[in-house]
């Protein structure tokens, strides 16, 4: 697979200046949000709420049964807040992560190449984007050359794998194991979950730029007449569910929804159906979205909802309906300066399946 595809001259000079100004992601060692939390507690709406979702997220921290499943869905990392997700695995405040396959191989996973994503400061017309080969999420740019590079890179690494299948975790641990040996940056998800021994699952893997590599992947490989590596969605479904059995407590910090918060939150259901009927529901969950709920989408829908199909407990759950860029800096600092994850035991959960 070639490194760089054929296309029309590109205005070199006009796609330097639109790529001119690199996203800074969010450090939340770096400042104390506690102050702001505990005022936000002393007010109403939002900011009460949000006080709420943190002082449960501190629960989460300092309840040494609960494994906490970190759930991302949206573009947050891509805005800004990818170095807020690595700490929480660096310092033990997350013990699983489920996420759409863009936050972890078109947002993190790519920055851990070497890329990075810009803020647009200006936003022509889309097809003098796509003229210049840059994507546009909202007001922040990606360069299409190098988002590319990550379509070869997860070829590359799929090439050099048994021929098997895997689930999405299992993958992504290589990718992990790659940025390890070879990336450019600390602060990656990836790297430090396979550091960490921290899994992640994406069950939507392939509908990201790691949907480019492994397709070509396999026809490659079809066409050599050689056997090729493919993701096995059931058995991301049933380690998850795995992890569930085995955890008993657990609580959920859940950005966005869509597939990622239904996945997480199916385990329960499987767990019963797989014979385990003493599996709890999720004891703690905390959502951030701003979906709206009129339209029955099971990103909108709420964590009382989730209830009636008995997926997660309503004792000790709290919506956020803000954009989750703006809030969550706020609550990972706090519950980072309060410290309950200094004395957390480590799980690793990835070991489960060495």
């Amino acid at each position: 697979m070639s490194d760089t595809l054929t296309r029309p001259a590109i205005n070199d000079t006009r796609k330097a200046e639109l790529l001119s100004t690199t996203v800074e992601h969010i450090d939340i060692t770096k400042f104390d949000a506690r102050p702001i939390v505990d005022a936000m507690g002393k007010m109403s709406f939002t900011s009460r709420d949000l006080a709420r979702a943190t002082g449960i997220y501190n629960q989460m921290l300092a309840d040494p049964d609960c494994t906490i499943f970190l759930v991302i869905a949206g573009s947050t990392s891509a805005g800004g807040c990818m170095d807020l997700y690595a700490e929480l695995v660096r310092s033990n405040m997350v013990d699983a992560v489920v996420a759409t396959g863009a936050t972890i191989v078109d947002m993190d996973f790519f920055e851990g190449l070497g890329h990075k994503h810009y803020q647009a400061l200006e936003v022509p017309d889309d097809d003098t984007l796509r003229s210049l080969y840059i994507d546009r999420i909202y007001d922040t740019y990606i360069d299409e050359e190098q988002l590319q590079d990550c379509d070869f890179t997860i070829n590359k690494i799929a090439n050099e794998l048994e021929p098997r299948a895997y689930s999405s975790r299992a993958f992504i641990r290589e990718m992990g194991r790659y940025l390890s040996e070879h990336g450019k940056k600390e602060n990656s998800l990836v790297k430090l979950a396979y550091e960490h021994d921290v899994p992640i699952f994406c069950p939507a893997f392939v509908d990201s730029s790691a949907g480019f590599g492994l397709v070509k992947h396999q026809v490659d490989r079809m066409k050599e007449s050689k056997p090729y590596l493919m993701i096995d969605a059931v058995a991301d479904f049933r380690e998850l569910t795995d992890i569930k059995i085995k955890a008993g407590e657990s609580g959920l910090l859940m950005i966005g929804g869509g597939v990622p918060k239904n996945f997480i939150q199916d385990t329960v259901v499987c767990a019963e159906i797989l014979g385990h009927e003493d599996v709890a529901v999720h004891k703690y969950a905390v959502q951030i979205t701003v979906a709206d709920v009129r339209d029955g989408a099971c990103s909108s829908s709420t964590l009382q909802e989730a209830a009636s199909w008995g997926k997660v407990s309503t004792a000790i759950e709290q919506m956020v309906f803000a954009e989750a860029g703006s809030v969550m800096p706020l609550l990972a600092s706090d519950a980072y300066h309060r410290g309950a994850w200094k004395d957390r035991p480590k799980r690793r959960w990835a070991s489960i399946f060495a």
